[in-house]
């Protein structure tokens, strides 16, 4: 069982307003990304909520997922990806973590990722294009406790 878990608790501290409510081709931000993640071979997805949680949980009422608050948001995003690791299913193989602000994100950019985890069953697999490291993140279950550790102050993911 994969999970994917939707990191969206942020404040959007660089913007005069929640970018993850911002219309992208006729949704909200946060709306094309759970569509995305809820289309792609992912077997559940955790979304992450924090600042403005009401508004946020208002644009996604309607997808099946499983939403969880992150009351400690403002400590930084290691604390939401904690947050959502406690949250997916006992039986979880891996998770994704997939910030809710990548906006052009799509089902098969995912599900390539999760081919890729399973023929090569690598502890980490991490999405890229032209040589760039990017989102989403897979780990293995090996890995959990070790990613329940960090700390943003010192680390992060």
């Amino acid at each position: 069982m994969i999970s994917l878990i939707v990191l969206a608790a942020g404040k959007s501290t660089r913007m005069k307003e929640n970018k993850l409510l911002l219309r992208v081709d006729g949704d909200t931000l946060i709306e094309r990304v759970v569509k995305a993640a809820k289309g792609s071979s992912a077997d559940e997805v955790v979304v992450v909520l924090g600042y403005e949680a009401a508004k946020i949980k208002e644009r996604i009422a309607k997808l099946d997922c499983r939403l969880v608050a992150n009351d400690n948001y403002p400590r930084g995003q290691s604390e939401s990806v904690k947050v959502g690791m406690s949250a997916v299913s006992n039986n979880a193989e891996a998770v994704m973590i997939l910030p809710a602000d990548v906006a052009l994100i799509d089902s098969q950019s995912i599900d390539r990722v999760v081919e890729e985890y399973r023929s090569s069953r690598n502890g980490i697999v991490i999405a890229s294009h032209e040589q760039q490291s990017g989102h989403p993140i897979l780990i293995d279950k090996v890995l959990f406790r070790e990613v329940s550790e960090i700390c943003e102050d010192t680390e992060g993911l």
